[in-house]
């Protein structure tokens, strides 16, 4: 049990997003909302657990273990890590203040694109270090280059899935309107 404990934690964004699946599942059985609703529930639960807690977590192992963090990407701390940690929690944070539902869509999106930014700077930033360095450290090469890839990609689809199917208010034509006359 604490080795299937400890490949989780060591695969973290994974293992989060899994968990995101997994409560929107039980989520939407339990709720049975429509079309938007599972969507909207979809993408609450991603904000939270993907990037919330993800970020919140990766920021603590940076901060706090840094050496062993930069260790497991192959790599020297030179301080660094003290940055990405500092970075990854305030990510963490946004996701966590725009996970209610009653937040706008706009903050969903915002949320969204910080960490993707940094997601597929990072995933370059390993791909480079394959490639240069022949770089194939687990958390260089491994699961998390693939997360660093597809957890962007799977955030901005649940927000346009949720964005779209969204329920629109339709103002009535103003077919009486006054004409307009500027005069000077």
């Amino acid at each position: 049990m604490s080795e299937l404990i400890a490949l989780a934690m060591k695969n973290f964004t994974l293992t989060f997003l899994i968990v995101a699946i997994v409560v929107t599942v039980v989520v939407i059985a339990v709720k049975r909302p429509g079309r938007h609703g599972a969507w909207a529930t979809a993408l609450n639960w991603f904000l939270f657990w993907a990037i919330g807690i993800t970020y919140i977590y990766n920021g603590f192992f940076h901060i706090v273990f840094g050496d062993m963090a930069a260790a497991s990407i192959g790599w020297e701390n030179n301080g660094f890590q003290a940055e990405v940690g500092y970075a990854s929690i305030g990510m963490g944070l946004v996701a966590l203040i725009a996970f209610p539902e009653r937040m706008p869509y706009s903050l969903k999106f915002a949320a969204l694109v910080t960490p993707a930014t940094f997601l597929w700077g990072a995933a370059g930033a390993h791909i480079s270090s394959i490639i240069e360095a022949d770089n194939f450290a687990p958390n260089n090469a491994g699961v998390i280059l693939y997360t660093d890839l597809l957890i962007p990609v799977i955030g901005f689809a649940l927000w346009a899935f949720t964005y779209a199917t969204r329920e629109r208010v339709v103002a009535p034509a103003a077919t009486d309107a006054p004409d307009v006359v500027v005069t000077t």
